[in-house]
């Protein structure tokens, strides 16, 4: 299976006090274990990032994120984010600009979303992303 991991399970799987068996994190692990191809972007890489203090935590980081697909935005990325976004808005759905976007990536490269926020649950009720449940 081919996954993205979000930045709320990225930030399960890299705390100290996180339960060692979170499913979600426990799938992530086993699947980084497995050889699984396991994406990443930069705008999940800035969130986690942000929120570290430390300069040798933070290079960890880096370091452990340089092995994985690292997938950059194209403008056709963005496009399809609006349209996710607008057809989200129409049927009462709140969802981020930044989760839309997640979310187009994972659709145009047929990615598994494993993330804890629901907003990719709702996402995936009215357009085609996969999203992995526990």
């Amino acid at each position: 299976m081919n996954l993205f991991v979000d930045t709320s399970v990225w930030s399960l799987a890299l705390r100290r006090d996180s339960p060692p068996l979170a499913p979600h994190v426990a799938f992530v692990r086993n699947a980084l274990e497995a050889g699984d191809a396991v994406f990443t972007t930069g705008l999940v890489l800035q969130e986690l990032l942000q929120g570290v203090s430390g300069p040798k935590f933070r290079e960890a980081i880096v370091q452990r994120f340089a092995a994985l697909p690292f997938l950059v935005p194209e403008r056709e990325d963005h496009v399809r984010a609006a349209t996710v976004h607008t057809a989200c808005s129409h049927t009462g759905i709140q969802v981020t600009t930044l989760d839309t976007l997640l979310a187009a990536l994972c659709i145009r490269h047929g990615l598994t979303m494993l993330s804890t926020d629901q907003d990719f649950a709702h996402i995936a009720r009215i357009e085609p992303l996969k999203v992995w449940k526990p």
